[in-house]
């Protein structure tokens, strides 16, 4: 488990406030969705996505995030790629689901096990306590260029406890659970019979059947003035004002579902992929020419920023995305973190293969 660096925690958050997109032809083909019908009734809680050809990745992107030069374009350049159907989870994975898989199984996530002294030999032994890390609002304005500010690792944070030791899951059965790292987000995914999606899996289902749209519901943010997706209002990282509704974590299925039958495939909360972290992962593919089939991402991890942390790819954004800093609700582009890290913005959903 990482106590916590600045970057692990990192999910490439990038500014696009003003940001104008070139007036060029747009890299995006229509969708082709595979005409094959859902194989039978649909298990419990998941949905049919027909799977077919699309263009993924993402055309919008910005040099001005917190002076890290490079780092929008890792969803770029747009490519056609073609997935096989599969069922998905129609919500992130809840709270209440999580534990009937503890229950069952009296597993411990990463969270919950204290660090060893093997695995960070400078730490000061007091500092090697369970626990995870967790959003911590500034008390006033801060230039963001740290987030460090706004991180913290809280000892006693897991994902019965989100926010630390004080917090509790009483009341939030219907939450995405949080404080999850990879390897807990595979070992759930695994007891109930079904795998986490691969990149390509995620973006063709959050796209909902749509071809080069912003969002998952279209071109703008706020179609008639609605809000489409829990995430930051007010000014970041000092207050939520909860325009949407909702001041921080929200329940699953609180906003409009997708094309496809998906709820919250934007904002809410990170969710962990299969795919390996690299931000050249879509040239590489581009360079292949032709529609790539069902790729399953690089065979290893490669973050230039920390080139020794071994990294999952994120998707969605979370409820702390906002346009003063992190716009990763828009549905080309992507995130990453460290395999071992959680936080309290980070959970998952799963696909299920027709049998």
């Amino acid at each position: 488990m990482k106590l916590f660096t600045p970057l692990t925690i990192a999910f490439s958050l990038w500014v696009i406030s003003g940001n104008t997109h070139a007036q060029t032809a747009s890299p995006f083909l229509p969708t082709v969705e595979n005409k094959t019908p859902a194989p039978g009734a649909a298990p419990e809680g998941m949905v049919w996505i027909p799977g077919g050809e699309f263009s993924m990745g993402s055309d919008a992107a910005d040099e001005s995030i917190c002076h890290l030069s490079g780092v929008t374009h890792d969803s770029q350049p747009v490519h056609r790629v073609a997935v096989d159907g599969f069922w998905m989870d129609k919500t992130e994975v809840t709270n209440e689901e999580f534990e009937k898989f503890v229950t069952a199984t009296h597993y411990k996530t990463i969270a919950e096990i204290p660090p060893t002294k093997e695995e960070f030999p400078t730490a000061p032994l007091e500092n090697l306590v369970a626990g995870s890390t967790v959003f911590s609002p500034t008390p006033g304005p801060v230039k963001l260029d740290d987030i460090i500010q706004w991180w913290r690792y809280q000892k006693g944070a897991d994902w019965r406890h989100p926010e630390g030791q004080q917090s509790s899951i009483k009341g939030r059965e219907k939450y995405p659970v949080v404080q999850v790292a990879y390897p807990d987000a595979v070992a759930y995914a695994t007891w109930a019979g079904k795998r986490l999606p691969t990149e390509a899996e995620w973006e063709f289902a959050a796209r909902g059947g749509l071809a080069g749209q912003i969002y998952a519901w279209g071109g703008e943010l706020k179609p008639g003035g609605k809000w489409m997706a829990n995430i930051y209002e007010g000014k970041f990282p000092m207050k939520d004002s909860g325009d949407d509704g909702f001041a921080g974590l929200a329940p699953v299925a609180q906003f409009p579902a997708n094309g496809y039958g998906l709820y919250d495939v934007a904002g809410n909360v990170w969710e962990w992929v299969s795919d390996w972290y690299r931000p050249d992962t879509y040239a590489r593919q581009k360079l292949g020419g032709g529609v790539t089939k069902n790729p399953q991402g690089p065979s290893s991890s490669y973050d230039p920023t920390e080139p020794t942390e071994k990294k999952r790819v994120h998707r969605g954004g979370s409820f702390l995305c906002t346009d003063q800093y992190c716009t990763r609700y828009m549905v080309g582009t992507r995130g990453k973190g460290e395999v071992s890290s959680a936080a309290n913005h980070l959970g998952f959903r799963c696909v299920q293969v027709a049998k």
